[in-house]
């Protein structure tokens, strides 16, 4: 496992989750400062996991005292792309704070199955459902 990259992927789901470029990169450091402080995790291949649980239960904790702002950060896109982002974000926006996690998590960092499943409780075929639902809605409402 690359550790560089997975920084990266949990400092966006940080920043993702808490809309503040500071705080995702204060909870980023604590979460790997965590990590490394625990060799069991470690020790049974379950990184990435313990990594993502503790990034979202301090995310929680952030949360908790402030509240995140919406959605409405530029978002890049290329020429051509700008009223489908724009519509996608939209669609994103009709989600569950959770539905969004799970989009954020499985398809912009994506998080294997497995580790979702254990982060969220649920075996991996309620999870692919899940997905499937999301997606579906998705593009239910991308093409209405």
């Amino acid at each position: 496992m690359d550790i560089e990259e997975q920084y990266d992927k949990i400092y966006r789901y940080c920043f993702f989750r808490l809309r503040d470029r500071s705080m995702a990169e204060d909870v980023t450091q604590e979460t790997f400062l965590r990590w490394l402080a625990s060799d069991t995790y470690r020790d049974r291949d379950q990184t990435l996991r313990y990594l993502y649980t503790v990034a979202r239960h301090l995310c929680s904790d952030e949360n908790a005292s402030v509240k995140p702002e919406p959605l409405s950060e530029n978002v890049p896109a290329r020429d051509g792309d700008t009223v489908l982002c724009m519509a996608l974000k939209t669609e994103l926006e009709g989600l569950s704070d959770e539905d969004r996690e799970l989009v954020m998590l499985r398809f912009a960092n994506g998080v294997p199955v497995n580790v979702l499943a254990g982060l969220y409780g649920v075996s991996r075929f309620t999870l692919y459902r899940r997905l499937r639902g999301i997606l579906k809605r998705l593009r239910n409402g991308l093409e209405g």
